[in-house]
């Protein structure tokens, strides 16, 4: 069974080829922005009919953290959005071709209920700071729904709360939470800082999930043989932006103060996704936020000039 990675060169999709290629009855087939423009639907479908896979995995996105999404809001409507319609329109003519699309948990209501279940979709306004994005992962799952019911095919659709791990992207503006505070208090215990500041009041609760966790579930389906389906996927584990800062100081040894820049938003209080839908298949996760966190550092350690 031949297994085609879009954005296999990301965190995601990196991971998910090392995952894939220990299943031996799988041909991973590896695709990056180096040798497929996805922008452009010629090219995303001359890879299609070139390998012909039986199943694409689409881990391909433009990402960041609140900063990017908030600053950025046309480049992350817009690139998704281009992705997510090449990639869906490339595989019309091949109905045989199962898709496993990579979503976001950003695509629920500010408002949702917690923990977030998978019936709170399309139910109420998104969270601003990130709602271009969520947008054009909305419309992914609206396309992938079409064409199931057009012309045949099988999609699955995974939400994945806030993911972290080897590969992520480590920089001081357009990171996710954790990866851009690693690099910012590496970055303070390099040049002996004495504070270290957070957007925010350090109150908002998050959920995280290590991506190897994330992989292993793509797997999971692939093995488990599931061919449609609305899935949420996380640790069903809270933590407060302040908890987890001192937990990344005691990892990196950074021996400042802690200051929180309540003139900077917060972004959605709570968002905890209620992941029983999938976990009743047989799907746990594996990793702990203590333990992700200390693998994480080690990775960016040796892979940064840091």
């Amino acid at each position: 069974m031949k297994v085609l990675i879009f954005g296999s060169g990301g965190m995601v999709g990196s991971s998910t080829a090392r995952q894939l290629k220990t299943n031996k009855s799988l041909s991973v087939i590896e695709s990056t922005r180096f040798d497929t423009n996805l922008f452009s639907y010629e090219e995303t479908k001359k890879i299609i009919e070139k390998n012909t896979p039986d199943i694409v995995v689409n881990c391909a996105a433009k990402v960041g953290g609140i900063v990017a999404n908030n600053t950025n809001r046309t480049d992350f409507i817009l690139n998704n959005l281009k992705i997510n319609m090449n990639i869906i329109e490339s595989i019309i003519n091949f109905p045989e071709v199962k898709l496993i699309n990579l979503g976001s948990s950003c695509i629920y209501p500010l408002n949702a209920e917690i923990p977030i279940s998978e019936s709170s979709l399309m139910k109420g306004s998104l969270e601003p700071t990130n709602s271009p994005y969520a947008m054009a992962k909305l419309a992914a799952i609206e396309m992938g729904d079409a064409i199931s019911k057009e012309y045949g095919h099988r999609v699955v659709n995974l939400m994945p709360t806030n993911l972290y791990g080897p590969g992520d992207n480590f920089s001081e503006l357009d990171s996710h939470v954790i990866p851009g505070l690693i690099f910012r208090m590496n970055e303070a215990k390099k040049n002996n800082l004495m504070s270290f500041s957070v957007w925010g009041t350090g109150e908002p609760l998050r959920e995280f999930l290590y991506v190897e966790d994330l992989a292993k579930a793509i797997d999971f389906i692939i093995n488990k043989n599931i061919d449609s389906g609305l899935f949420n996927i996380g640790s069903n584990e809270e933590i407060s932006i302040n908890a987890l800062v001192h937990k990344i100081k005691d990892v990196i040894g950074f021996k400042g103060d802690i200051l929180f820049d309540t003139s900077k938003p917060d972004g959605n209080p709570r968002k905890l996704l209620d992941s029983r839908k999938f976990k009743k298949l047989g799907w746990n996760p594996s990793v702990d936020l203590d333990t992700g966190l200390k693998l994480t550092y080690k990775w960016f350690q040796e892979n940064s000039n840091n």
